[in-house]
């Protein structure tokens, strides 16, 4: 039995503020994604819903929810929730089903629609949620953390408030050539510099915001994609979903503490790092084999530190990769073609999947104007809140 799951077909509803319900948004973008695959919603036999969650509170159970708005027809319903993660969670248990030879067809369906403004912290008491401490506790918002993990970044590795700013720059350049971007024009750095502070070193424009939107995929089996006449279709090949190792000694959102390296050494790699690791191992590929990057760019130093975290370079190599152009288009490793979350925003249970749709119109050579010629391997990566690991290799 081949490991690998065939991606028939990629949907989404456009990104924004469109003042509707998520369960539109998922259904648009399911129904885009069947009409991509050739199929039907009866073909499908099973359908697996990335939690749209308020107020920490998973009310609005998407799996059910989302077969209810296309019809109720009797398939296997699964609902999944990992915050930012939920999307690749959502990707992975559908391959399960698929390798388990409990579906031919799955349906894979995240939407949101989002608060206005950052994320805040929710109403009521929660003393055991880490999030509501390091809101309520510290006044640790979003912002502040993107903002101290770019001091860090400047302090460490030398990076200058120009290169967070080529980031957006890059980003917003290909966002302008996305249909379901949000934000489609292009900005140059003096407008990121001139933008309102936020976090110090951090402005608005190197900040992602929160958004609207919908994505979906249609994923079966080998064996089905080559009886349905799809003999050469997209494939996933490694889903990874790990967690951290303890000691886990670097402040990471939303934790306000660490683990104490006292006694035990902590593990050789950071978190991040090792999600990205263990999708390689997994792939049987290395980063030296990609044609391509999508990756969780809350701000714009976060992205340069997924460079490093994905391997595409050394620790603190991230700013001199990006100043080479190797990130950009026609560079050697284009990272965030789509445009990013600098071009869409958050829309927290679409966005992996998102990403994965992404990768499925680079390989199949069919993103328009944004296209990576010859693009044959590409890795999707983020990260969800409370120890979520979430990258996707897709190959062609």
């Amino acid at each position: 039995m081949t490991d690998d799951v065939a991606v028939l077909g990629a949907g989404m509803h456009p990104w924004g503020k469109w003042g509707r319900g998520f369960v539109e948004y998922g259904a648009v973008a399911a129904r885009a994604a069947l009409a991509d695959a050739g199929l039907d919603w009866r073909d499908v036999g099973s359908i697996v819903g990335a939690d749209t969650v308020r107020g920490g509170y998973p009310g609005y159970v998407a799996g059910a929810t989302f077969a209810k708005a296309l019809g109720w027809q009797g398939a296997r319903v699964t609902s999944v929730y990992a915050a930012c993660a939920s999307g690749a969670q959502a990707v992975s248990t559908a391959r399960a089903q698929i390798l388990a030879g409990l579906a031919d067809v799955v349906l894979v369906v995240g939407a949101d629609a989002a608060p206005k403004g950052f994320f805040r912290p929710a109403d009521g008491d929660r003393p055991d949620d880490p999030d509501w401490l390091r809101f309520r506790v510290l006044g640790a918002t979003n912002p502040m953390y993107f903002g101290l993990f770019a001091r860090r970044r400047m302090a460490e590795h030398g990076d200058t408030t120009e290169d967070f700013a080529q980031v957006k720059v890059k980003n917003a350049a290909m966002g302008s050539l996305n249909p379901y971007a949000r934000y489609r024009s292009r900005v140059t750095a003096e407008e990121v510099a001139a933008s309102a502070v936020v976090a110090d070193p951090l402005r608005l424009l190197d900040i992602c915001a929160t958004s609207d939107g919908g994505a979906a995929l249609v994923l079966s089996s080998m064996e089905f994609a080559r009886r349905n006449s799809s003999p050469e279709p997209v494939r996933i090949r490694a889903v990874s979903t790990v967690t951290p190792r303890f000691p886990h000694t670097v402040l990471d959102l939303p934790d306000i503490a660490t683990d104490s390296a006292a006694v035990v050494e902590p593990a050789a790699e950071p978190f991040r790092a090792s999600i990205a690791r263990s999708a390689y191992e997994e792939a049987g590929i290395g980063p030296e084999d990609l044609s391509l990057a999508e990756v969780y760019d809350l701000s714009t130093a976060l992205e340069l530190q997924w460079y490093e975290d994905l391997g595409l370079c050394g620790g603190g190599g991230g700013a001199k990769l990006l100043r080479e152009g190797a990130t950009g288009p026609g560079g050697r490793i284009p990272v965030n073609a789509s445009g990013g979350l600098a071009s869409f925003g958050e829309a927290v249970p679409a966005q992996a999947i998102a990403q994965v749709c992404e990768l499925t119109w680079q390989l199949r050579g069919t993103a328009g104007d944004r296209q990576i010629p010859g693009a044959r391997v590409g890795i999707s990566t983020n990260q969800g809140l409370f120890g979520h690991g979430s990258a996707v290799v897709a190959v062609r």
